[in-house]
């Protein structure tokens, strides 16, 4: 009998870091498009598309770019925003879209069966002093593959939104 187990197994892909940046300026990395394109994407990625609708039912639509060596195709996500609290949460779906922010099947794309069609994500916002913990969570992937390269990515996004914080900050 095969062990099937491991396909079904879901968890949490949760990032947490400590940013040298008052909560206003985090929240405003993630709600403003202009701050967006300034980190959305893994290293080398880059950012030309950021439309937000910041409001409960309203859409968001980010595009990245692969470098020309690994291609240099443009992707995008979309989702809707299920709950705002300013400064403090955002909750949404978020899913592969064409640049519409039409949903796109992420197998017609290539991508792997543990790819999921959709994710439910929490970004929590924590002031500490003049400091914030950013908390990003992506519920329910299945453990594989493509959760590690999420993760990673992820990590690396958040590297860059790290250094352009700390720009943001330094010329104040």
């Amino acid at each position: 009998m095969a062990d099937n187990t491991s396909q079904s197994y879901k968890e949490d892909l949760v990032v947490v870091r400590i940013l040298n940046a008052p909560v206003e300026l985090v929240w405003q990395a993630w709600t403003d498009p202009k701050h967006v394109l300034r980190w959305w994407g893994p290293r080398h990625y880059t950012s030309e598309t950021a439309i937000i609708d910041l409001r409960v039912g309203g859409q968001f639509i980010f595009g990245m770019t692969a470098p020309a060596e690994q291609g240099g195709q443009e992707n995008f996500v979309s989702g809707i925003y299920q709950k705002i609290v300013p400064l403090e949460r955002l909750e949404f779906t978020q899913g592969l879209s064409d640049r519409d922010g039409k949903r796109i099947d992420p197998a017609q794309m290539g991508m792997p069966p543990d790819f999921p069609k959709e994710l439910y994500m929490t970004v929590v916002f924590k002031p500490i002093g003049s400091l914030t913990e950013l908390t990003i969570t992506e519920h329910e992937w299945a453990m594989g593959q493509m959760y590690i390269y999420s993760l990673v990515g992820m990590q690396q996004s958040i590297d860059k939104m790290a250094a352009a914080l700390a720009a943001s900050v330094g010329s104040v």
